[in-house]
Order: structure tokens, then sequence, then C-alpha cells
């Protein structure tokens, strides 16, 4: 039997996503790159920036899910947050020191945060429950094309420009402005549910019907954000490998055209398979990814780990989602999108300040096998407690 078609909000909010992708990734692509080569921080400086930016982002999904839920409305605080992802863009080219890539990241990822868990949970109030792997697994897909096009882009603005940083990031400010736009006009939030009795979810009687099922979710996504620091560490690898400055980005579109086309089908997989049994797979891949990065010697190693990475993340990343959406009660889900990802933060921030120490005192290929280990543990922890968040095959 033919499943029903997904609502077009879902596509749109796909498509929101694809264009402020575009717009963060012509930046992030080359951000390590203009830090340690044009603004001279060190490596260890660049992974400790990044740990910030991406667990801001992570920390303040907490406080606009619970908002998101008190007020049973979503829409607006995600508009507000890809409104400052777009406003902030303009600043990395005005940049002149560390301070103000600093500053710039921190907005710019507080956007991402108040963004990400009402948008999540709006998600979940589009569908019904055996459409949420397909319908979390076609927003990371057209999220994910936009993660490659945006590299992608950067690297062609950069042969163009003689690799002048500041003018792609100029650039990189219209797609974000699109994703604004599009947004407003496009999409339109459902009437919200009765509120339950709990009330507010900020009271405590509304957090403790937050299960053991949802916290087993929580716990392991925070183990298995250790496993996977910031992407930019992909990209200071490649240059280690010897890859021209102008063709670094090609790493990112080549890990993001792998995640873009697995996301939706195993997402859509997801809808009919036990989550435990596929996210251990994820694990798996990530474990060969990481051993790949860590003994690669040339291009040919370089990308098939890259790869692999990509396709891990396709794998897990809207799956992870779902397993939220399906432990969590209706009323409460922005909170709970919002908490599971305040957990995963504090872990992102250890994980890449982790890996930038590694790969400063040890050498890049501890990075790598240090990020394995921790996937080794994740899947141990799985096997253990498979019934988290685990359904029926």
């Amino acid at each position: 039997m033919t499943s029903p078609a997904l609502p077009r909000a879902i596509w749109v909010l796909g498509l929101v996503s694809m264009f402020m992708d575009i717009s963060s990734e012509m930046v992030h692509s080359l951000l390590p790159l203009f830090l340690v080569s044009v603004l001279g921080v060190s490596v260890a400086v660049v992974g400790l920036i990044e740990g910030i930016a991406e667990s801001t982002a992570l920390i303040v999904k907490v406080f606009s899910g619970v908002l998101s839920d008190h007020f049973r409305r979503r829409k607006g605080l995600a508009v507000l947050g890809y409104a400052l992802g777009a406003l902030t863009k303009p600043a990395f080219a005005l940049a002149q020191g560390a301070g103000t890539v600093v500053a710039a990241r921190f907005v710019d990822r507080i956007g991402k945060g108040i963004r990400g868990a009402p948008r999540d949970a709006l998600v979940a109030d589009l569908v019904p429950p055996v459409q949420r792997g397909a319908a979390y697994g076609l927003r990371q897909s057209l999220d994910t094309v936009g993660a490659f096009a945006g590299p992608l882009l950067a690297t062609a603005l950069m042969l163009l420009w003689a690799s002048d940083f500041r003018a792609v990031f100029w650039v990189a400010a219209i797609p974000g402005v699109l994703a604004v736009l599009l947004l407003v006009v496009g999409v339109r939030e459902p009437e919200p549910a009765p509120r339950a009795a709990s009330g507010s979810p900020i009271r405590r009687e509304a957090l403790r019907r937050l299960g053991t099922a949802y916290w087993g979710v929580v716990a392991l996504g925070a183990v298995f954000t250790l496993a996977r620091f910031s992407e930019a560490f992909l990209v200071l690898r490649a240059e280690q490998l010897g890859m021209a400055v102008s063709l670094v980005p090609l790493v990112m579109v080549a890990m993001n055209i792998v995640y873009a086309l697995s996301a939706y089908p195993f997402g859509k997989l997801s809808d009919s398979m036990n989550h435990a049994t596929l996210l251990a797979w994820g694990l798996v891949v990530l474990v060969a990814a990481d051993a790949v990065l860590a003994w690669a010697g040339g291009w040919p190693a370089l990308l098939l780990g890259v790869a692999l990475w990509g396709l891990h993340m396709g794998m897990t990343q809207g799956l992870l989602a779902a397993m939220v959406a399906d432990t969590a009660p209706d009323d409460l889900r922005g909170t709970a999108f919002g908490l599971f990802n305040l957990v995963s933060g504090v872990a992102m921030l250890l994980a890449s300040v982790i890996a930038g120490v590694l790969w400063e005192r040890l050498g890049s290929q501890a990075t790598f096998v240090a990020g394995g280990a921790f996937a080794v543990l994740t899947l141990l922890g799985l096997v253990v407690r498979r019934r988290w968040g685990a359904r029926p095959a």
C-alpha cells in the first residue's frame, strides 16, 4: 500500500532549511581556514570556537522549545531564529579579529537555537506518527542539499575571486534572507491541541511526564554527540593532506551529497524498522569513518572517510529526532527537543574541545581515534539498553 504524500508545509520547511544552510555553509566551510590563515589563530582555538558556537545553538533550543510549548505557537520563534541567522552573515566579512568571529558565530548560533526545537516540534505537529521518520528525513535531506550547495558555491566563488574570503561571506547573506521570506509566507501553523492537565511545561509536574524511554534517548544522544565532533576537523584534515585551499570546501560537498541522498530513504525506513537496530548500524558506519580518516594517506582514503561520515549522518540524525518525538508527550514536544539538545550541546562543546586539544598535542590521528572510541562506547550502551526508544520492527 502506498503511503500518503507528505504535507506541503513539510516541503516548505525543508526548503527553508536548505536556503539557510546554503547561507551558513558558505561561511562555515571556509571559516576554519579563514581563522587560521587570515586571522592567525591556532587549531585548538578553532576547536574552542566551534564547540562554543555549536553548543550555544543546542543549549538555546531548550528555552525556545519550552516557550513554544507554553504559548503553543512555534512558527514565530522559528522566524525569529532564521532572521537572526540571516542578519549575522555580514559580520564575518567585516571581521578583523577572532573576537568579531566569536561574537558573530555566537549570535548566529543563538538564532539556530531559537529556531531548532520549535521547528522540529512543528514537523511532528504537521504529520501523523507513521510519517514522522519520512518527514524528518525529508527535511534533513533538503537541509543537507543546502549543506553541500553552500560549500560548492563557496568553492566556485573562491576560484572566481582569487580566494577572497570576505566577498564570499557577503554573498552568503542572500540565501539567508530568502529562507526567512519563504517561512513567513509558505507555512501555516496548525491549531494547537488542548493543553494537558499538567499546564505549563515550565512546571515541574509537567517535566515529570517525560518518562524513562525519553531520558534513555537523551542519554544515548549525549554519548553519540561525543563521538561526532565538529565537521571543521574534516576540513582541516583535508588541508593537512595537501588539498588546495580553494578546493577544501569540496570535502563538505562530498559529505553532504551522501548525507542528502541517504537521509530521506533511511528516515522512511525508520518508520517500519526497529529504531535501535538502525541506530546501531549508523554507529558501525561512524566507527569505520573515523578509522579511515585517522589513517588516510591521500585523497582517495580521505574521500572514502568523508563519504562514510555523511552516510552515518543520513542514517542517524532524522532517526534521533523521530525517537525524541515518539517518546515525548504531544504537549511537551518542544520542551523535549530542547532538553535533548541541551544535553547534546554540552556534549558537543566537550567533543570539539577534546578534538582540538588532541589534534594539537597528539596529532590528527588521535582526534579520529578518540571519536571512534566514543562511537564504540555508544554502541555498547545501545546494546545494553536496547529498548530505549525502540519499537517492534
